[in-house]
């Protein structure tokens, strides 16, 4: 790949002098993410750093303070190590210029919501979602609340995988034709497309957390 293609925006962060963190520390956020990439594509062909340094002419020391993100390799360099491992030169920095998002709710603050298919007085409280991610899995955090009021369902199916961690009560949880007894501390890791819910509410009220993760295509 020619140099030229690579987008404005990229070629400003390869050329742009090192940023300074508040303890005047340089950052190397950049220069460990190619360093990450090299390290990858060279075990992906299978070649030591000594074999990647013959083909490249690129000596060993160098190689190895590029892969452990300790110098900022020029556009020559990197080109060089592109056509030695046979990948696009963008390919170096894919991870980098994914987007990363983190999301953080307080205590309290999840959103109660009602999640199709449920029951009466099942109470749901997302704590927190991301949508559309590089990982290609979309993750749902709840917390479930049952009390006295609420209305047993062994029969609720849907897609993904779903993992319940039991925090307070103890309810007797099924799955397919399975019945758990979840108590304080146990963890259930399930297929959810088999019907699956509480079927008795020993001890109450119940806390859960469920955590629900599927295809972004799903």
């Amino acid at each position: 790949m020619d140099i030229e293609k690579i987008s404005p925006n990229m070629a400003s962060k390869l050329t742009q002098n090192p940023h300074k963190t508040r303890d005047g520390e340089r950052e190397k956020v950049l220069e460990v993410a190619i360093g990450r990439e090299v390290r990858a594509f060279r075990r992906q062909k299978e070649l030591t750093v000594a074999e990647l340094a013959a083909i490249t002419g690129l000596s060993i020391g160098m190689l190895s303070k590029i892969e452990n993100g300790n110098t900022s390799p020029s556009l020559t360099t990197l080109q060089t190590l592109a056509n030695a491992l046979s990948v696009p030169l963008t390919g170096f920095f894919r991870r980098f210029e994914e987007s990363r998002q983190a999301v953080h709710t307080k205590a309290g603050e999840g959103v109660e919501i009602d999640r199709e298919g449920t029951r009466a007085n099942h109470q749901y409280n997302l704590l927190g979602h991301i949508g559309a991610n590089a990982s290609g899995v979309i993750v749902e955090p709840y917390l479930i609340t049952l009390s006295d009021k609420s209305d047993v369902f062994p029969a609720f199916q849907h897609g993904g995988i779903e993992t319940i961690y039991m925090l307070e009560g103890e309810v007797d949880y099924r799955h397919g034709d399975v019945v758990h007894s979840l108590q304080p501390g146990d963890t259930l890791f399930f297929d959810a497309d088999a019907p699956h819910g509480p079927e008795q509410l020993v001890k109450l009220p119940a806390r859960y957390l469920s955590i629900i993760s599927y295809p972004q295509n799903a």
